[in-house]
């Protein structure tokens, strides 16, 4: 993810230290990984303190960091800086496309979920409760999630490549298809 942002960072002419900052680190932050968002913020923040980030620019990371995840689609409208819509774009482009993918295949079955299940369809709405803990199969995911990234892009580069990873995601599942079918 860092090196897509300093990517869409340097075609956007924003600074790229906030980028790569915010993208190495967004990650703490998020309660999978911290057990909790508080817990994971203050570990970013202690990091930059540590490293004497200057305040204006812990902020701004900070700032980034709060407002990043997907949430399941309920994040609240909140206006980002140049920077912060870089890294965003950043973290959703991570999870489309090719090793996208990959990841949504690699997280079902750590947590034991189906591939697909053809009587199950994709939510349309739902709590970020639902999101983290439903029993939704490894394709509902492309619907309630990856294929919905594309159309957030912020800055016009994430757009392009949105776009590639988009087509290929699509082209994939149509194979699944086919291929769970037993057509291919």
């Amino acid at each position: 993810m860092r090196n897509l942002a300093r990517e869409i960072g340097e075609q956007e002419h924003a600074n790229l230290f906030i980028c790569e900052l915010a993208a190495l680190l967004h990650d703490l932050a998020d309660e999978k990984i911290s057990g909790s968002k508080h817990i994971g913020l203050a570990a970013v923040k202690s990091w930059l303190q540590e490293n004497q980030v200057s305040q204006a620019d812990r902020e701004h990371i900070l700032e980034i960091i709060q407002w990043l995840s997907f949430k399941g689609g309920s994040q609240p409208s909140q206006t980002l800086t140049l920077e912060g819509q870089i890294v965003q774009d950043a973290d959703r482009l991570d999870a489309i496309g090719a090793v996208g993918i990959a990841r949504v295949f690699a997280y079902s079955g750590a947590k034991g979920r189906l591939i697909h299940d053809p009587n199950k369809l994709p939510r349309e709405d739902f709590t970020l409760e639902e999101y983290r803990n439903g029993q939704e199969t490894a394709i509902m995911h492309f619907y309630e999630k990856l294929l919905r990234l594309k159309d957030l892009m912020n800055t016009s580069h994430a757009k392009k490549l949105a776009a590639a990873r988009h087509a290929y995601m699509e082209t994939y599942l149509e194979q699944f298809y086919q291929e769970w079918g037993g057509y291919r």
